[in-house]
């Protein structure tokens, strides 16, 4: 009850006051959730768009929520599976969770992390090396990654490319009679008697001839 009760209250707020750059939302059930974060400015993350996965435990406020990334992301605390190494994210004494902090502030705290990454307790060994002593490297990688999987027009350039490609579809032709293309007001093709050659070459201007012979024929008239 204690959970189900904090949760209404923290989506709530969260819908009508989110921290800059965040959004959260209940995932089908109370204790499944969603979240978004847009990578900060001045960071090799600027422009991307970063979804969460939260799942809330039976014993909340009082045991922390598992949060992680489900948008690939280069970074030394975070790995590729999207968990995260963030203090809050766990229980003492090895963690910083206790009850008064909510969701609100552990996404707040993510997207912290995600402009200052703290090398010295990585995730990530590699990233975080590559962070300390060679971070045009690591800025240069977290730009690529943050472009190919979290970046805004990604979605929009997928739906632009889809559409076009229905829009070359080939729609199909019409018929091609032998007294003509059967084409309503066609003056070039709508000629009664032309000979059966005449009309394979009709067809290869229309673009619908798949026969070799007749195209090689119609050439040669």
């Amino acid at each position: 009850m204690q959970r189900t009760t904090r949760l209404t209250r923290e989506l709530s707020l969260l819908a009508t006051e989110p921290p800059p750059g965040i959004t959260c939302w209940q995932n089908g059930q109370l204790d499944n959730l969603r979240a978004q974060i847009l990578g900060g400015v001045d960071t090799p993350y600027e422009k991307g768009i970063f979804n969460l996965e939260i799942i809330v435990p039976e014993r909340y406020p009082f045991e922390p929520p598992k949060i992680r990334f489900l948008t690939p992301i280069y970074h030394p605390n975070i790995d590729s599976a999207g968990r995260i190494c963030l203090d809050v994210l766990k229980l003492p004494p090895k963690g910083a969770w206790r009850p008064s902090l909510n969701i609100s502030t552990l996404l707040t705290s993510i997207q912290l992390l995600m402009a200052e990454p703290n090398p010295d307790d990585p995730l990530m060994a590699d990233i975080s090396s590559e962070y300390k002593y060679n971070k045009q490297l690591f800025l240069l990688n977290a730009r690529e990654w943050t472009e190919k999987y979290a970046g805004q027009m990604k979605e929009v350039a997928s739906d632009k490319n889809q559409l076009m490609a229905d829009e070359e579809e080939p729609k199909g032709f019409p018929e091609i009679r032998e007294d003509g293309c059967g084409r309503a007001g066609c003056q070039r093709c709508d000629v009664q008697g032309e000979e059966y050659e005449r009309i394979g070459l009709r067809r290869e201007i229309l673009g619908a001839s798949t026969d070799p012979t007749m195209r090689a024929g119609s050439r040669s008239l």
